[in-house]
């Protein structure tokens, strides 16, 4: 698995760069950001990511044009300096939160170990 932070870092590099922040919202997300599971991202995130893929995949595309493309083609100058910072913000919580897998906790009783009887403290 590919290192998340690194991904939004370069992404990010993109977004700081020269030219239309149309542009580079479309660069920066179809070049480092298009191949991450919303899965592979920290629960406290994925519900921003989440809403940072709809709203870039949001528009049908016409003549061969990607999805991302048509979507921040359709955006107001405001609508995709937004999404630019939302990519800020999840770029900050990430490092915070770091990039190791997350720890899944098992829902039920059967897939824990179980305590042999005579390590039990009694009472």
């Amino acid at each position: 698995m590919k290192n998340h932070v690194d991904c939004f870092h370069a992404a990010l590099t993109v977004l700081a760069g020269h030219g239309h922040i149309k542009q580079r919202l479309i660069k920066a997300y179809e070049d480092h950001l298009v191949d991450i599971d919303e899965e592979d991202i920290p629960i406290a995130l994925k519900q921003t990511f989440a809403d940072l893929q709809q709203s870039l995949h949001r528009v049908t595309p016409h003549n061969g044009e990607s999805c991302v493309c048509a979507s921040v083609r359709k955006m107001s100058v405001n609508e995709a300096s937004e999404c630019a910072s939302r990519l800020v913000s999840l770029f900050g919580e990430l490092a915070r939160h770091g990039d190791y897998a997350q720890v899944t906790l098992p829902l039920n009783d059967e897939t824990q170990a179980r305590v042999p009887p005579f390590l039990v403290k009694s009472v």
